[in-house]
């Protein structure tokens, strides 16, 4: 079986980075500024698992959305991430709750949204700083209109 298809079929340990997955737009409204990305939905359990696990490169401009079936906290972790990510968790209310800036490559440490989420979104490291974006700012997609 192929490297990239093993990882989103088998049921143990990931080895290789999953297929691209389904996107769609996303922006993020901090003050004036609209910002728009491309995420990918990471809607299964196993898209989950796997996110963004062995991608060599996040452009700017994508990213990736963990859409949680109800609101729950978030943890995460960059195990088998070759690139630092923003961690973005988003709230019932669609506002940014909390950012976790440059999340380290390789590390197995976990990292709360510190209180229920409906969804998490991974950005490029420094991407966050460098546009400006900040705990608060709304955030708006199709996949997260129909969620409370």
């Amino acid at each position: 079986m192929p490297a990239a298809l093993a990882a989103d079929t088998e049921t143990g340990e990931p080895t290789a980075a999953q297929p691209e997955l389904p996107r769609e737009s996303l922006t993020i409204v901090s003050g004036s500024s609209r910002h728009v990305f491309s995420v990918e939905l990471a809607k299964t359990p196993r898209q989950q698992q796997v996110g963004e696990m062995f991608r060599t490169h996040i452009p700017d401009d994508r990213g990736m959305l963990f859409l949680w079936v109800y609101p729950q906290e978030s943890n995460m972790w960059m195990e088998n991430t070759l690139v630092p990510l923003d961690i973005v968790f988003i709230g019932r209310d669609h506002k940014i709750q909390a950012i976790e800036e440059n999340a380290v490559p390789l590390s197995l440490a976990h990292i709360s949204s510190h209180g229920p989420v409906t969804a998490t979104l991974e950005l490029a490291g420094g991407v966050t700083r460098k546009l400006g974006i900040s705990v608060g700012d709304e955030v708006e997609s199709p996949s997260l209109a129909n969620r409370h």
